[in-house]
């Protein structure tokens, strides 16, 4: 068994395909804008886990979205060989990170707005 796909609810899928593949660099798997539907997957890992664009449109999905963005924590962590690397590349395509990349025991990690309703950490390998 193995994961195949996991999601992250965010405001509108369209804009977050965009922010997703253009700003962070995923390529598309899958997107069918007539039915609302976009899957993201890493280009170093193709056959890895899809990451499903779901839609808040409902009420609990919209509560949990908002409530863990209001506690400042992030939905999702992406793995990269060198966070002050990845820190830089994004501060230059306009990527708002809540500060600077910090390192503690478990290693070094920033956290950004992925302009979608959520906060996201990026962990280095």
């Amino acid at each position: 068994m193995r994961i195949k796909m996991c999601g992250i609810h965010v405001i509108d899928p369209a804009a977050a395909f965009d922010f997703y593949t253009k700003t962070l660099g995923f390529e598309e798997l899958l997107a069918m804008p007539d039915h609302n539907l976009f899957i993201v997957k890493s280009p170093q890992d193709p056959d890895g886990v899809g990451l499903l664009l779901e839609p808040s449109d409902n009420p609990i999905a919209t509560a949990y979205r908002e409530g863990v963005y209001g506690l400042g924590l992030p939905t999702i962590v992406f793995g990269v060989p060198d966070v002050r690397a990845e820190y830089d590349r994004l501060i230059g395509l306009g990527v708002r990170f809540t500060g600077e990349p910090t390192t503690d025991p478990s290693g070094a990690s920033a956290v950004f707005d992925d302009t979608c309703g959520n906060l996201v950490q990026i962990h280095q390998d």
